[in-house]
This record gives structure tokens, sequence and C-alpha cells, in this order.
């Protein structure tokens, strides 16, 4: 590497690399004869010298300086003690090494690299802490599990149309399971972290990313069962419609961005109306018995992220093949009778069309409005069947203003 004007600068920032990281681990490093081999003075050093082998010798010397370093922490930690081997900080040694090397290409890249390198050794007591106290069994199964569907399967699934009418795209399919799991497991979180004083509101807008319906029919059910708490079920019934708006938002920006922007005005006033309406209730609540529903310990359902996509693959076959045959009118109805069911999938179903090509932009919304006037209708008949006259009563109302406010949005845009 020829030497100019930058290379001091890049190898003062590999030298702050090592005294960040090796801040940390001075702290860890303890004192008298069992202390740590390695504090704020080697890992320096070693940083240092990571930079200094990439600008005079190129990889080669690199390897062989990472070689060195590996064998002398070798050497040092069986000197220690055979009890502690102390992994980490041998592996932070090599870290600091190659983000030295990093430094004199990319400084601000390794510069990041290294804050994210000193906060995990920072945080080792609250994550040993997190993993084996406050993580269950159950909840690293799904970590696990969303990692390997998001970070392994994604990225190798088919990015093309296939099947009949050239509509179903693999890739975009699995994005929305993957985003269906996402936005499950952060209700979830937020149900975890927040504890359940918030009750019966934070567990209805936390279950609503899952099915809005299916909370209605539960906070009806309650609510029929304990009167006293009508207000709180009510105001978690309400709210689960806004993560309704929230998810169908999410799904419409990640399959087709011109749809989202053409559903943007229907849904920002369909959401306003929904957290206000569901605040007043919230609001009715302070005072009242605080009965949150126990933690069912999952994060999501990878059953129903694949029966949702497999719903809208159905869905937009189907569609696709109306559109064809009987033009946006047909289309509009196809969405209604899908939104009976599930107003996402109809929804997306739709989005994936203007995303394939099959029908312009403008003429999406209409189809969405109809199967998110539709599925209103589910709710308002499970309002009712599940939680009585007086849960009802409190509910539709808000059904309805939310969207009446959907279509005004959508008649002030034409």
């Amino acid at each position: 590497m020829p030497f100019t004007e930058e290379v001091p600068v890049r190898l003062a920032i590999a030298l702050g690399i090592g005294l960040l990281i090796g801040a940390e681990r001075e702290r860890r490093k303890g004192k008298g004869p069992l202390r740590a081999p390695a504090g704020i003075r080697t890992f320096a050093l070693v940083s240092l010298t990571g930079g200094v082998s990439l600008m005079i010798g190129g990889e080669l010397l690199l390897a062989i300086s990472a070689l060195a370093v590996g064998a002398l922490s070798v050497v040092a930690y069986k000197q220690k003690t055979k009890t502690d081997p102390g992994f980490t900080t041998a592996i932070a040694l090599l870290t600091s090494l190659l983000l030295g090397a990093l430094a004199m290409r990319q400084p601000s890249l390794a510069a990041g690299f290294a804050v994210v390198v000193a906060v995990l050794l920072a945080a080792r007591t609250r994550l040993h802490r997190f993993v084996q106290d406050a993580l269950t069994e159950q909840e690293l199964h799904d970590a696990l599990l969303f990692a390997a569907a998001t970070l392994v399967v994604l990225p190798l699934t088919p990015d093309h149309p296939v099947g009949p009418f050239g509509v179903l795209n693999p890739r975009t399919l699995w994005k929305l399971a993957v985003i269906v799991m996402s936005i499950s497991a952060a209700g979830y979180l937020a149900l975890r972290a927040l504890g359940p004083r918030f009750g019966l509101p934070l567990a209805g807008f936390a279950s609503g990313f899952v099915s809005s319906a299916a909370t209605i029919g539960s906070m009806g059910a309650r609510a029929a069962q304990e009167p006293e708490l009508l207000r709180a079920a009510v105001a978690g019934a309400v709210l689960s419609t806004v993560s309704t708006i929230v998810q169908m938002a999410a799904l419409l920006l990640a399959t087709h961005r011109p749809t989202f922007s053409a559903m943007k005005l229907p849904l920002l006033f369909a959401g306003i109306v929904a957290v206000v309406y569901g605040a007043l209730f919230t609001i009715k609540t302070a005072g009242q018995r605080n009965n949150a529903p126990e933690k069912t310990g999952r994060a999501f359902n990878l059953t129903t992220a694949l029966i949702f996509a497999a719903t809208v693959s159905v869905i937009l076959l189907a569609s696709a093949g109306v559109n064809q045959w009987f033009g946006s009118a047909g289309l509009a109805a196809a969405a209604g009778l899908a939104g009976f069911a599930d107003t996402h999938s109809a929804a997306i179903s739709v989005a994936s069309l203007a995303a394939a090509g099959k029908i312009a932009s403008s003429d999406v919304v209409l189809p969405v409005l109809v199967g998110l006037t539709t599925n209103t209708v589910t709710k308002a008949v499970v309002a009712v069947t599940t939680g009585g006259r007086g849960f009802a009563l409190r509910i539709i109302p808000g059904l309805l203003l939310v969207i009446l406010a959907a279509w005004l949005g959508w008649a002030l845009q034409i």
C-alpha cells in the first residue's frame, strides 16, 4: 500500500480500535498472578500490527501476523490456568488484528465493527443472564428458526415468477412469511418486555398482528366472562385493528411500493381513527383491575406464517384468473370474498398482481378497500357472537369509523 496522507489517519483509527476493545478487556483482566494476559496495551499493539502488516506486506504478512497472534494466545493461556481458557479474549485479539487491517481500507466500517465488538464484550453479564434466565427454551428455538428462515432460506429462494399467469414469486411469498413471523415476534417481545401492567389493550394490540378477528373473539369472550373488564377488552379489540392497519402497510411496502403509495392515505386515515378510538377506551380502563392474558411462550407460529403464504398464493392465482377473464370489477369481487377470511392475503394478492405488471397501481386501491370492508363485517359478526350486545355496541361503531375513514382517504385522493 503506497504511503499517502491518509495512512497516518487510518493507522490512528487502527490504534483507537485496539484501545477501545482493550479498555473493556482491561477491566476484566483482574489482578495478581491469575490476571488475564492481554489488556489495553496488548490490544492496542495487536490492532496496530494488523494495520501495519497489511500496509507493508499485504494479505500474506497479515496472515502470518494472525498466526503469530494466535500462537502467542495459545501459549499465554496455557500458562495461565487450565480451568479458564479465556477464549473470548483470544478471539477478541484476533478480531482486533483484523479490524486494524480493515481500518487501512475501510476505516469507517472498521470503527463501526469495533464499537459493536466492545458492546458485545461489555454486555457479557447481561447477555448470559438473558440467555440463561430470561430466554425460555421455546423462545430460543423460535429465534433460531427465525434466523434460519431469514438468513438461510430467504437468500436461496428463487426470485422470479413461476406457475400459471406468472404471478407467483417464491422469494416474495417467503418474504411475506418472514414478515408475518417478525411482526408476531415484535408484538410478543413487547408483551414480554413491558409486562402485564398494560393489560388487555397491549395484549390486544400484540395479538392483532396474528389475527384481528381472532383477537376480537378472544376479547369478547373475556368481556362476557368478566363484565368488569369490558372497557379494557374493548380497548384491546379496537387496538387489534391498529395492528391490522400497521401490518397491511408493512406487507404492501414489502410487496410493491407503488401500491403502498396508492394506499397510504386510506391506511393513514383508518389508522388514526383506530388509534384514537382505542386510546379512548384505554384511558377509561385506568384504575380497573389489570388482568392481562397469560404469556403463550411462543414468539410466532411458523405454521400460521406458511398458511398465510399459501393462502396468498391461492388467492393470487384466483385473482389473476378473474382479472384476466372479467377485468378489474371481477378482481374487486374476488378480493371482497377473500376479505371475509383474511384482509391481508387479499391485499397482498392484489399488490402482487400490480408488482407483476398485470394491473396498474391505481387499480389496486378499490379491491383492497373492498377486502378491508368485508373483513370488517367478519369482525362485527364475531363481536356480536362472542361478546354479546354490550361488547358489540362498543366495538362496531369503532369498526365502522375505521372503514369509513379508509374510504374517505380514498375519496380525497381520487
